[in-house]
């Protein structure tokens, strides 16, 4: 901190060096050496120093006038990002996704033959069990479970559907092994999971699949919402964008800390 200077420990010139990052922006994204200096209240002749400094290290590059940052400045924000568990690396995006949708949202990993919440975002209570992280529902009726299940291997999705004793939860509920591989098939096909108040009367919910870097399905994100502000069209048309946009931004940042 800035006020560790006088013990000696402060380093004046990372600071000065960061705060030239920053000096950058959506408003910003080129800036001559003068308005750089301006900008972070140092002379032209430091901020020279510090722009050759980054430019040498790649994190800015020049046209002999005006500089501007490089990709390479990723890798301080994915460097943080890398000491995060799937939860809270998500959790910016699912505020967002809940922001768009004004509904609440989760993300799921598969335990056979159930799902494992692992982050969630509530807006209002819309089911009858309470949900949160590490609360367990069975796959089979549920959007992020069938996303879950379209990600497995033919072999292991057959085992699972030859073991399964489903129980109709509501009067919707899919029970029957073929017309579960049916929807699943069709899951894996679409990139996304829609459920009509299978797992429970008055509440619908959409899944897409999260993906590792190497293409592996690792988890699932949804968007749940009561049956009397929703339908099976509002769902595609209105959220599904928002889900799938929220889901790769999450399958990015994994792909960039080499998560799994």
């Amino acid at each position: 901190m800035p006020g560790d200077a006088s013990t000696g420990t402060f380093l004046q010139g990372l600071d000065r060096g960061l705060a030239v990052i920053r000096a950058f922006s959506a408003e910003a994204r080129s800036l001559t050496l003068s308005e750089v200096a301006r900008s972070v209240g140092i002379t032209p002749a430091t901020a020279r120093r510090i722009l050759l400094t980054l430019e040498e290290l790649g994190y800015v590059r020049s046209d002999n006038r005006r500089f501007s940052l490089t990709p390479r400045v990723l890798a301080l924000g994915w460097a943080y990002l890398s000491s995060l568990d799937l939860g809270e690396l998500a959790g910016p995006y699912m505020e967002d996704l809940s922001a768009k949708t004004r509904e609440s949202c989760s993300i799921a990993t598969l335990d056979l033959p159930d799902i494992v919440y692992v982050a969630r975002v509530p807006t209002s209570r819309i089911m009858t069990v309470a949900l949160g992280v590490g609360a367990r529902l069975p796959a089979y009726p549920t959007s992020m479970g069938r996303v879950l299940l379209a990600g497995l291997p033919d072999d292991e999705l057959t085992a699972y559907l030859d073991s399964l004793q489903a129980e109709p939860l509501t009067d919707r509920t899919i029970t029957t092994a073929d017309d579960l591989r049916t929807t699943i098939t069709k899951a894996r096909t679409d990139g996304y999971a829609l459920v009509d108040q299978e797992l429970e009367l008055g509440l619908r919910s959409i899944a897409a699949p999260i993906h590792n870097s190497s293409g592996r399905v690792i988890a699932a994100l949804n968007v749940s919402a009561h049956a009397s502000r929703s339908t099976p069209t509002s769902l595609c048309e209105e959220f599904l964008p928002p889900l799938r946009a929220a889901a790769e931004q999450i399958t990015t940042a994994l792909t960039h800390r080499g998560h799994l």
